[in-house]
């Protein structure tokens, strides 16, 4: 089973930026697509991104199209979470799982990190 650990969360100003890391450890990275979520105080997790280590395909949540943006280091088995134009509303604990091929489906997204907050302030 992958070991997930997120890390580079932290507190930013609106319209700033913060690059978020996923490093997978205990299996092959490229047997998993790895997928970020976050989970404001009130809210359900929702999904923001994920990406395919075979192939790099990727999706993104409406919400962040255009400003973030995911991808792998495979050498380093670490995905990382660019973000950018961050707004109040990015506010949320940002966790990275891995499922067994890429979905937007947080069901199916079996092994989790612990989880990285992100706090945007105006």
């Amino acid at each position: 089973e992958v070991q997930l650990v997120e890390s580079g969360g932290g507190l930013v100003q609106a319209g700033g930026s913060l690059r978020l890391s996923c490093a997978a450890s205990g299996a092959s990275f490229d047997d998993y697509a790895i997928g970020w979520f976050r989970q404001a105080p009130g809210k359900e997790r929702e999904g923001v991104s994920c990406i395919s280590s075979s192939d790099g395909s990727t999706h993104y949540a409406d919400s962040v199209k255009g400003r973030f943006t995911i991808s792998s280091d495979n050498a380093k088995n670490t995905v990382y979470l660019q973000m950018k134009s961050l707004k109040r509303e990015d506010t949320a604990v940002y966790y990275c799982a891995a499922a067994p091929s890429i979905t937007r489906m947080i069901s199916e997204y079996d092994s989790w990190g612990q989880g990285t907050q992100v706090t945007v302030s105006s």
